[in-house]
């Protein structure tokens, strides 16, 4: 490498860190604002669900989204859990029916390699949480949703952390909703917790009053179950 091209790899890194941190910065600001109607007809969903009563609350959710708007809808759950995709597809295909229209296509099936699983410990979680970003982020750049639903699952904080990463790199915008699980009547999950402290939902969204009032950032949505 000659000394010219040091010389502007020397300049070009520094403009490029600057760049990004004011890209950064910019993301963390407008995903603070109150949200706007988007002007899009339809919106790709990216919907995480989540073993145990995760799923339930996420599929009492999706019952009352607009379906017509948001499509198509991606449903995404660990590679470990068998049963979340499965009432998915029982509902999708119950659309089916009713509407009496082959509608498939607007749902989209897809696991995703777990971050932690339970009694893994922290450490060896390390690599199992690297390996889910990874994952994680090609299937949202495949996918490029424009909203994405999540309520706790281990599984969502990989994918919202992508699609916070692609909005920094200016590779697409997607709105993070994130509802906390019913469950949580004191205090947040530590999927929660982790994306209220690194403000990377947009909207965060409790069901018991005491937790708005301990995480003021957070919006009061009542009991959703």
């Amino acid at each position: 490498m000659g000394p010219d091209a040091l010389a502007a790899i020397c300049y070009a890194l520094p403009v490029l860190v600057s760049l990004l941190t004011v890209r950064f910065f910019y993301v963390l600001w407008r995903s603070s604002q109150p949200a706007s109607r988007p002007r899009a007809a339809r919106l790709r969903c990216l919907i995480v669900l989540g073993s145990g009563g995760h799923t339930a609350e996420m599929m009492n959710i999706v019952t009352n989204l607009q379906k017509d708007r948001f499509t198509p809808r991606y449903y995404v759950a660990a590679l470990t859990d068998n049963m979340s995709l499965q009432k998915a597809q029982v509902y999708e295909q119950s659309l089916i029916q009713s509407d009496g229209k082959k509608t498939v296509e607007n749902a989209h099936f897809m696991q995703i390699y777990r971050s932690r699983e339970v009694g893994q410990s922290y450490i060896t979680s390390i690599a199992t949480t690297l390996l889910a970003i990874l994952h994680a982020m090609w299937l949202v750049i495949r996918i490029r949703p424009q909203v994405i639903f999540c309520n706790g699952p281990g599984t969502c904080f990989p994918l919202c952390i992508s699609a916070f990463l692609l909005k920094v790199l200016g590779l697409g915008w997607s709105s993070i909703f994130y509802i906390e699980s019913i469950a949580r009547v004191k205090k947040l999950s530590l999927s929660g917790l982790l994306l209220y402290k690194l403000r990377i939902a947009d909207q965060f969204f409790v069901q018991w009053p005491q937790l708005q009032q301990k995480y003021p950032r957070a919006y009061y949505a009542g009991r959703l179950m």
